[in-house]
């Protein structure tokens, strides 16, 4: 059942993704991949959630499943809309549809080939107003004006093609072109890992004042954690297409309780070198998310694994306020966090 509560813009339950898989002349289905596997959490309005794993583990499905650029395989996506009312967004066909993805946006990852080389910055900013008819004429050229200028370019750069512009300033006009609408909830897919580091910062800390001028919701999936850290209220560690661990970015930085989550965190450049523990290297590969092994999918590489973990899988379970874990022995263990100060 969908969280009532006022406060929760987005709510997520039991979302499965699965692909096919073909094979044959008949191009009959053998198997699935299941990239996203009975997957449930909630972002509140004006937070941001970052949704964390290693490369395949899910985190772009679930982005592209919200603004259903996929067609979930199963689950529900409920989200209130400006009049208070929550609706499922994986029921919606056609024109329904058409109406939130003014609501939902996204901000792609790679600004190279995220942007049209044939088209110029006032084409590629003002193309969701003309799909949505909310402006024409002069008034489209004004506000693609005033939205270059609230992330930091000048408005007489619009008449250039993207050929013109650095990696960051590229970014930029990415973000402008999801901003434009006016939405409420942005999903942000990996949207600093092509950039250098000093414009990572210079693209965060636009990300945090746009959030903050505009009170937006941001969905922020990254790889990595020290980029969540900064930006995210809340954070949900995903592992073969399942969360296996959700908290506040806080508690989660200071002491996780899922043993992948630990392996994550002592890869995050450290402050403190002489207090942090040695990088965790966890042996062999990530499970296939045609095949996963039985019990917890994350058995065969964690180095706290009872016989329970092979045969029994983890449910996701409330441990304390806010606080869940997918591990039998998450009250058990002592994992090491990260301390910043």
């Amino acid at each position: 059942m969908a969280d009532s509560s006022p406060n929760i813009l987005l709510s997520v339950e039991n979302l499965k993704m699965h692909f096919p898989i073909r094979k044959g002349f008949g191009r009959k289905i053998v198997g699935h991949v299941r990239a996203v596997d009975d997957v449930s959490f909630s972002v509140c309005c004006g937070e941001t959630l970052g949704l964390v794993g290693e490369s395949g583990c899910g985190k772009t499905t679930i982005g592209r499943c919200i603004l259903r650029a996929y067609d979930p395989t199963q689950g529900a996506i409920h989200y209130q809309n400006g009049r208070g009312q929550s609706v499922d967004l994986a029921q919606l066909q056609g024109k329904d549809l058409i109406s939130y993805r003014r609501e939902l946006r996204m901000i792609f990852q790679d600004p190279y080939s995220s942007l049209n080389p044939r088209m110029t910055v006032m084409d590629i900013v003002a193309e969701p107003l003309r799909i949505h008819r909310i402006a024409e004429g002069r008034e489209i050229e004004d506000r693609v004006a005033e939205t270059l200028r609230k992330v930091g370019l000048r408005p007489e750069y619009m008449r250039r093609y993207p050929h013109a512009f650095s990696g960051g300033q590229r970014q930029r006009i990415g973000i402008a072109r999801a901003l434009v609408l006016d939405p409420r909830l942005v999903v942000c897919d990996e949207p600093v890992s092509a950039l250098d580091v000093s414009v990572q910062a210079q693209i965060l800390n636009l990300l945090q004042d746009l959030q903050s001028e505009f009170n937006l919701t941001y969905l922020f999936i990254s790889h990595d954690l020290s980029v969540v850290e900064y930006l995210a209220n809340q954070v949900a560690v995903m592992y073969v297409g399942l969360l296996v661990e959700v908290a506040s970015t806080d508690e989660l930085f200071q002491s996780p309780k899922h043993p992948y989550t630990e392996a994550l965190l002592s890869a995050v450049p450290k402050t403190v070198p002489r207090r942090n523990p040695q990088r965790i290297i966890l042996k062999g590969d990530v499970a296939d998310p045609a095949n996963p092994p039985s019990g917890c999918y994350f058995h065969p590489r964690c180095p706290y694994a009872i016989d329970r973990c092979q045969t029994e899988a983890p449910a996701l379970r409330e441990i304390g306020p806010g606080r869940k874990v997918a591990c039998h022995l998450a009250e058990q263990l002592k994992l090491h966090g990260v301390e910043t100060s």
